[in-house]
């Protein structure tokens, strides 16, 4: 190995200019210049000779004729039929050939191996190795790039292509539809991208376009142009892709986007117009719907509370008569049992209820003589004062007291009491009970 290097050792001052036996070269002549070519093929013919064991020769021209004796020189003489020179020889040629089957795949990227042209294996990313060519050969295929084409437009919405963007409804309406694809290779999908269809791109295309002409053929015009944009995407991203499994592609497809979707221009005017319309329509109908359903709850609502009160009112009717009618009977019971005792507890009841309510009473009297007067009514009051918190000044029981000590007349008439509060004095006839005659 050592000799090796040395015959292919550029940086050997002497390389090129001819050695002696090994010796250290000659010392550039003055004026020198590029090294002769000569001197180069006869140096390296000296090299390669001294590895095979032959002595170097000077002179002589480089195809190998005499030297400046006369004797042959030029390109060295192998010695013939040597089994270990074929061996080296073929052991370097059979490793630059294998080491030539060494390859590097990229990230993203895989390589599909042919064996004599037919599909064997597919290499993963990495440092990889195949059987040098002519046996097997690679492909690089990226499969992480994601593609994408447009339909009915190029580059922007304005550049339309309307062989292709014009499509009909089931409603024989035309529409001037665009859309995106997006796809991208299978992990697996390679060998079928490459071998199973010729232009795999094109059949993208032409599937995608096929099965958006599909779809809207069964949709109405007005559920493309508004609320089904997303639902007619999807219904085509499926169909476009059950397609390419069919022809066996190995591509998926990612994303099927409408970019834009109108009547045709030459009708655009008219069709503003119709929108405008049924936008005020639907307007109008939410107005509507919106005023029912404020007053109509409101109504129900009164109805409602209409029949609870009478309802209550019905109960508080029936409640009342049931009571009265069973008070009553039992009345008329204890009345069958003891009369003159029952007469005497209706009449007491019955005083005793109305001089509750009362707040002046009248006295007739037939005698002459004076009477104190006794106020109830301002002995009534400041009793609820004091039941209600209130409490009784002194101001008022002193008022109270002035007053239940002036006296009053007797006389034949019924007498008139005095209010301390009022300049009009009330009257009331002298309740009596029937029963008391």
């Amino acid at each position: 190995m050592r000799q090796i290097s040395k015959i292919f050792n550029l940086n050997d001052p002497g390389w090129g200019r001819g050695n002696n036996n090994g010796s250290e070269p000659p010392r550039r002549p003055k004026g020198d210049g590029p090294p002769d070519l000569d001197e180069v093929w006869r140096d390296f013919n000296n090299r390669l000779g001294s590895l095979f064991g032959r002595k170097p020769k000077r002179g002589g021209n480089r195809f190998g004729g005499g030297d400046n004796n006369g004797s042959g020189g030029g390109i060295p003489q192998l010695p013939k039929g040597s089994p270990k020179l074929v061996g080296i020889v073929a052991v370097i040629i059979v490793g630059l050939w294998l080491a030539s089957g060494f390859l590097i795949v990229q990230e993203g990227q895989v390589a599909v191996v042919t064996k004599f042209g037919k599909y064997t294996k597919t290499l993963p990313p990495g440092l990889q190795w195949r059987l040098p060519y002519p046996v097997e050969n690679h492909q690089m295929v990226n499969i992480s790039q994601l593609r994408t084409f447009e339909v009915g437009y190029r580059g922007t919405a304005r550049n339309k292509v309307l062989p292709e963007s014009l499509m009909l409804t089931t409603d024989e309406n035309i529409v001037d539809l665009q859309f995106v694809v997006q796809y991208r290779l299978m992990s697996t999908g390679a060998p079928d991208y490459l071998f199973k269809t010729s232009q795999p791109d094109e059949s993208v295309r032409q599937a995608a376009e096929t099965a958006m002409r599909e779809i809207v053929g069964k949709k109405p015009m007005d559920f493309v142009l508004y609320s089904g944009r997303t639902e007619v995407a999807n219904e085509v991203q499926k169909l476009a892709q059950n397609i390419l499994d069919r022809y066996q592609t190995g591509i998926q497809i990612s994303t099927v986007a409408i970019q834009n979707v109108q009547p045709p221009e030459q009708v655009q005017a008219a069709f503003d117009d119709a929108v405008k319309a049924g936008q005020d329509r639907e307007r109008q109908i939410n107005e509507g719907n919106a005023y029912s359903n404020k007053v109509l709850p409101e109504a129900q609502g009164q109805v409602a509370r209409m029949v609870e009160e009478a309802e209550g009112y019905r109960a508080t009717v029936i409640g009342d008569a049931e009571g009265d009618t069973s008070r009553f009977t039992s009345i008329e019971v204890e009345f069958a049992k003891a009369p003159d005792v029952t007469r005497e507890r209706m009449y007491l009841s019955t005083m005793q209820e109305i001089l509750e309510n009362s707040s002046k009473i009248m006295i007739d009297s037939q005698a002459s003589n004076n009477m104190l007067y006794l106020p109830l009514d301002k002995i009534m009051r400041q009793a609820a004062g004091s039941r209600s918190g209130s409490g009784a000044t002194v101001e008022s029981s002193a008022a109270a007291a002035a007053a239940a000590a002036q006296p009053a007349k007797a006389t034949n008439t019924p007498a008139k009491t005095r209010t301390p509060d009022s300049s009009a004095p009330a009257k009331s006839s002298l309740l009596t009970s029937p029963y008391s005659r």
